[in-house]
C-alpha cells in the first residue's frame, strides 16, 4: 500500500513563497506520474501541476503557471511544489497524489490518481 504524507503548508502573506513536500513510502513504491490538486469548501478539487516520473515532463494549471514549480527527487520518492508570488486566492487545502505505473496521459485528471494523501492547509492572507 502506498503512502503519501503532506508537509510544509503554513500562513503566508500575499507575495510570500512556501514549499509544499510529499514523501511516498510503501513496499516497492513505484508511479508514473505525482501531482497536486488542491480544494476550498464548496468548490470541486481544482488541478495545480504534475510531473511523470520517468521523464520529468511538468504540467501546469493557467491560474499557477510561472509562479508554482514542481520537481520530483527520484532517490527520495519525492515531489515538491515551490508556490512563489502567492495570491489569497491560492488559499486551499493541497492534496499530494500519485498514479501507479502506466500511460500518463490525462494526468491533469484527478480520476487518474490511485493514491491520495491527507491534505496540507495552505493559507494566503491579504
Amino acid at each position: 500500500q502506498v503512502q503519501l504524507v503532506e508537509s510544509g503548508g503554513g500562513l503566508v502573506q500575499a507575495g510570500g513563497s512556501l514549499r509544499l513536500s510529499c514523501a511516498a513510502s510503501g513496499h516497492t513504491f513505484s508511479s508514473s506520474a505525482m501531482g497536486w490538486f488542491r480544494q476550498t469548501p464548496g468548490k470541486e478539487r481544482e488541478f495545480v501541476a504534475a510531473i511523470t516520473w520517468s521523464g520529468g515532463s511538468t504540467y501546469y494549471a493557467d491560474s499557477v503557471k510561472d509562479r508554482f514549480t514542481i520537481s520530483r527527487d527520484k532517490a527520495k520518492n519525492t515531489v515538491y511544489l515551490q508556490m512563489n508570488s502567492l495570491k489569497p486566492e491560492d488559499t486551499a487545502i493541497y492534496y499530494c497524489v500519485a498514479r501507479s505505473p502506466g500511460p500518463t496521459a490525462l494526468i491533469t485528471q484527478s480520476g487518474r490518481y490511485d493514491y491520495w494523501g491527507q491534505g496540507t492547509q495552505v493559507t494566503v492572507s491579504s
